[in-house]
């Protein structure tokens, strides 16, 4: 029948068309042959094709299969688990860098309490403390480049 080349974006597609019977179509689309429906968006648009046989080839599922999901980044292994290091740490979640240390030495802090922002993957995140207590330790400062795992800031129980 007819063949076609369609561009959407920067992918490229061949399209022949199989068959036709009045507004269904079977396509072969880069290898993979469709079934599929269609319609003309206005009176003439386009001109019916008288239905042909169709091919003795196996009809393939009338939907295209999803592409494959990328698979998730995996982070680098620790040392030990961030857990493990101190009770009272806030650790880096992932590498990025230090937008502000919201906390100082001696102050007291609450449960969930943001004690510095994360810049990672042009996203602002917000570490929190997992305890209340006393800021013990500080160990960074605005625009250091933090790793997975760093200890940020200390937080000791009261």
């Amino acid at each position: 029948m007819r063949r076609y080349q369609l561009t959407i974006g920067d992918k490229t597609f061949e399209i022949e068309v199989l068959s036709l019977r009045g507004e269904q179509a079977q396509v072969l689309v880069n290898g993979r042959t469709y079934d599929v429906n269609f319609r003309p968006l206005a009176p003439g648009a386009a001109a019916p094709v008288a239905p042909q046989p169709a091919p003795s080839r196996p009809s393939m599922p009338s939907r295209p299969v999803a592409p494959p999901r990328p698979a998730a980044p995996v982070m680098p292994p620790l040392d030990k688990p961030a857990g493990a290091l101190e009770p009272g740490a806030v650790t880096a979640p992932m590498p990025g860098s230090i937008l502000d240390v919201l906390v100082q030495e001696g102050d007291r802090v609450e449960v969930g309490a943001t004690v510095v922002k994360l810049e990672a993957m042009k996203m602002e995140n917000d570490l929190q403390t997992l305890i209340a207590g006393v800021v013990q330790e500080v160990r960074v400062k605005k625009g250091d480049n933090v790793s997975v795992g760093d200890v940020l800031v200390v937080v000791a129980a009261e």
